[in-house]
C-alpha cells in the first residue's frame, strides 16, 4: 500500500510531489497497463477540478508505418466517467494531439473544431502526446 504526502500549496509543490510519486509507484514495474493505471489514479486523487484522466493507446493499422502513421486510439487505463473507445488519428482534441505530436491545451472545448463530447461536464482539456524515446514513435496519449 502506498501512501503519498501531496501538497496542496502552490502548483509547483503540487507538480513536484505527484512526479515524485509516479516515480514512486512505477519505479522497477515494467507492466505499462499497470502504470498507466496507477498514474491515471494518481492524477484523479491529486488534480483538483478534475473530471477524467487516462491514456489512449495508439493501435496502428495493418497498412500503416511504424512510426504509427496511422491506425487509431483506443481507450487505455483511466479515472472518470467511461469514455469514447476509439479516436480517429487527427480527431479531437485527442487525435489532434496524436497526429500532430504536440500537447493541446483548450481551455474551452466547445470552441475547439471537431470536439469529441464523452462527457457534458467537460470545459478545458489537455492532451499530451506519448512518444517513444527509441524511435520517436508515437505511444499514445495523456488525456486529462
Amino acid at each position: 500500500m502506498y501512501t503519498f504526502d501531496i501538497a496542496q500549496g502552490t502548483k509547483a509543490d503540487l507538480y513536484r510531489d505527484l512526479i515524485a510519486a509516479v516515480d514512486a509507484i512505477t519505479s522497477g514495474e515494467p507492466d505499462a497497463v499497470a502504470n498507466m493505471a496507477n498514474v491515471a489514479a494518481l492524477l484523479w486523487e491529486f488534480l483538483p477540478d478534475l473530471n477524467w484522466a487516462g491514456f489512449y493507446l495508439l493501435q496502428s493499422s495493418p497498412q500503416g508505418g511504424a512510426d504509427g502513421s496511422s491506425g487509431e486510439l483506443v481507450l487505455g487505463p483511466f479515472q472518470g466517467r467511461p469514455a469514447c473507445v476509439r479516436i480517429a488519428l487527427g480527431r479531437g482534441v485527442c487525435g489532434t494531439a496524436a497526429a500532430e505530436r504536440r500537447t493541446q491545451l483548450v481551455p474551452d472545448v466547445h470552441a475547439f473544431p471537431g470536439h469529441i463530447a464523452c462527457d457534458a461536464a467537460s470545459r478545458s482539456e489537455i492532451v499530451v502526446p506519448l512518444i517513444r524515446a527509441a524511435d520517436g514513435g508515437l505511444i499514445g496519449v495523456l488525456d486529462l
